[in-house]
Formats: C-alpha cells, sequence, structure tokens
C-alpha cells in the first residue's frame, strides 16, 4: 500500500475545567501512542490550558490510526473527502472530544474537539489529486483483514 501520508498530528485542547489525565488517554488512544507532549498556552481570557499533541510519521502508525476510527468514520471520510481536504493537500477531520474520553469516535461539527490533520501525499501536488489519493487509501485500510489478537 502506498503512503498516503507525509505526517498527521493529533491536537486536543485541554481547558483548566477539563480533566487532562482523561483527555490525554483519550488522546493516546486516538494516536495509538503513549508519545503525547503538552505545551501550556495562554487563552482569551488569560486562563492557562495546555495543548496535547501526537505526531505521526510512518505508513503503519497511519494505517493503524483510521482502523482505530473505525469504518463509520472512514465511510464518512471517504464521502466528504472533497471537504477534508485543501488546497494545500491538508486533511482536516474533528472528533467529538467529549465522546472520545468514552472511546467513542464520532465526527464534531462544533469546537470541542480532537483535531487530526495531515500532510496528504499528492503528486501533482493538486486538492483533488489528494482527495483522490486519500479515497484510495481509506478503501485500502477497510479491505485490510482484521487483526487476530495474539494466543
Amino acid at each position: 500500500m502506498s503512503a498516503a501520508f507525509h505526517w498527521i498530528r493529533i491536537q486536543t485542547f485541554c481547558y483548566p475545567t477539563e480533566d487532562k489525565e482523561l483527555l490525554r488517554a483519550a488522546t493516546e488512544e486516538i494516536a495509538g501512542t503513549p508519545e503525547i507532549t503538552e505545551e501550556p498556552c495562554e487563552g482569551e481570557h488569560g486562563e492557562i490550558m495546555t495543548i496535547l499533541e501526537a505526531r505521526l510519521s510512518k505508513q503503519k502508525e497511519f494505517i493503524a490510526l483510521f482502523r482505530r476510527l473505525g469504518e463509520p468514520v472512514c465511510r464518512w471520510i471517504i464521502e466528504d473527502a472533497d471537504n477534508r481536504t485543501d488546497e494545500d493537500c491538508m486533511f482536516y477531520l474533528r472528533l467529538d472530544k467529549q465522546k472520545a474520553v468514552s472511546s467513542v469516535k464520532e465526527v464534531a461539527h462544533h469546537g470541542d474537539v480532537i483535531a487530526i490533520t495531515g500532510k496528504i501525499q499528492s503528486h501533482p501536488a493538486r486538492k483533488d489529486v489528494a482527495a483522490a489519493n486519500l479515497r484510495e487509501f481509506l478503501e485500502k485500510v477497510l479491505s485490510l483483514p482484521e487483526e487476530t489478537p495474539p494466543s
């Protein structure tokens, strides 16, 4: 399977009223890695927030991410690939942050999210080519056999 991304970033903004450890666990679950960086930043009203971030750079990590997101989310991305991709071949997806804490992966249409952003490999570097590459990659991910747990 050819690589679909150069990199993927998963970001969660943790506000002072939120449980950082719960959001960290949700971010780790989605990213598939405990390697989460924490960056403090100041909010609009002077409150200190934390940005939790994971970066993926390997093909097997990209595949595993979309497998964890599940078929319903992947099918939604395939159908909406033109809107999930911009002129710079960037991919954007927002997951409901509160549902992610409960291990539910659901696309969000509001601001309280875990944001997934990635640079799609595209030659030539055009939005239509990037969207087609994204669709092809996800179809291949969905066609992979289920992994069997080790005995």
